[in-house]
């Protein structure tokens, strides 16, 4: 499980699925095409100025750092349902507030449930999402932003997120 400084993680059933699978890809036959490519790039001579195997390379670290960061998430993972529908802001929740009097829709907890979609997405640690977690809907708060700015947020609505 986490130790005093990870956060836990809270992923639907379907979104740590998801990642195992992607995660199982990249150890595999991900990371097999990626050493093929750099040693078909390789066997082109100077290394120096080839660009393929230069890409190649590039491209196995960054596969290799996507599995450090899966295989860390999944450890940290609490996999469960959807939270409540009580209106509380939580890790999974849909969140409606008005921002600096901007209204605005996040995904409260992690990118990766949050999958494909569009939806910005504030985690626990951030500056916002340490201010707005256990509140509930008709609150009002404040928060000082990374700048040093004072913003105000109303909550307007918390719905469980269907991904």
């Amino acid at each position: 499980m986490a130790t005093n400084n990870e956060a836990v993680v809270w992923l639907t059933q379907e979104a740590f699925d998801r990642l195992k699978v992607e995660l199982e890809h990249l150890q595999g036959p991900g990371r097999a095409e990626i050493v093929d490519r750099i040693e078909q790039a390789r066997s082109e001579g100077d290394l120096k100025e080839n660009g393929g195997y230069h890409a190649a390379k590039e491209e196995q670290g960054k596969a290799e750092a996507r599995i450090s960061y899966l295989k860390d998430l999944l450890q940290r993972a609490h996999v469960g349902e959807s939270p409540a529908d009580d209106g509380v802001v939580e890790p999974g929740m849909l969140v409606e507030a008005l921002i600096a009097g901007d209204k605005t829709t996040f995904l409260f907890g992690s990118r990766e449930v949050a999958g494909d979609s569009d939806l910005e997405v504030y985690s626990e640690r951030s500056p916002i999402g340490a201010a707005v977690h256990g509140k509930k809907v008709g609150d009002t708060l404040s928060y000082t932003a990374p700048n040093g700015k004072e913003i105000t947020v109303e909550i307007t609505g918390a719905t469980p997120f269907k991904g």
